[in-house]
């Protein structure tokens, strides 16, 4: 009995080890692309206001 808790221990730790492992993936692509798509954004917001969409085509 002893050794079946030791065995689902084992298994959150290894579940715990997998989502930190993606969560440290997803950070750092967010540190990589994410100032690209922050310039993305700031060259098309100004496109959906109606007064300046006449001169983003």
């Amino acid at each position: 009995m002893l050794f079946l808790l030791r065995e689902e221990g084992q298994g959150l730790i290894e579940y715990a080890l997998v989502l930190v492992l993606i969560a440290v993936v997803i950070i750092v692509i967010l540190a990589l692309v994410g100032p690209q798509i922050g310039n993305l954004y700031s060259q098309v917001a100004p496109c959906i206001a109606p007064p300046m969409a006449q001169y983003c085509l």
